[in-house]
């Protein structure tokens, strides 16, 4: 990233010329420093962007629904395992504490929507009751995720 001096003339000469007279700075930028780091920068953030995600492994069933339109802020998602755990995006809340964890959240948040994410096995009781204590906790547009590519009602697969 250097600065250097630049001799006037061609430079042929061996006399020794006095600073004043031959020397001005080089006013050229080596950029090839900044090139190498803003590609490991992609390259970080190419590898980082998809591990952002909500990443606790569910089952979800398939249905012929297409998928919502994105948002603005990040979305609350509860998610419901096989083995009947429930998580606030990735971190487990006891039953009994789920509807206070809901109402505190509720109270920071602009948004009133909440996905849930249920794996096919759980039993449709179970979904039901997390719906409740959602909607007690404060949260009236539950979206209940699914993968896409499942049958539709008339018979066909997409």
């Amino acid at each position: 990233m250097g600065a250097g001096v630049m001799k006037k003339g061609g430079g042929g000469s061996r006399r020794r010329r006095s600073r004043r007279s031959g020397a001005q700075p080089m006013s050229e930028i080596n950029v090839t420093p900044f090139v190498d780091v803003m590609l490991v920068l992609l390259i970080i953030f190419m590898v980082a962007a998809p591990l952002l995600t909500v990443g606790v492994p569910v089952e979800l069933p398939k249905t012929a629904a297409q998928a919502l339109p994105s948002e603005t802020e990040e979305p609350l998602t509860v998610t419901i395992s096989a083995d009947g755990a429930v998580l606030i995006q990735t971190t487990e809340v006891a039953r009994d504490d789920l509807v206070n964890r809901l109402r505190a959240i509720a109270a920071e948040r602009a948004d009133d929507r909440v996905y849930l994410r249920a794996d096919g096995t759980v039993p449709y009781e179970q979904v039901a009751q997390i719906m409740g204590a959602l909607n007690a906790g404060g949260f009236s547009s539950i979206g209940l995720v699914t993968d896409v590519g499942g049958p539709a009602l008339d018979g066909r697969t997409e």
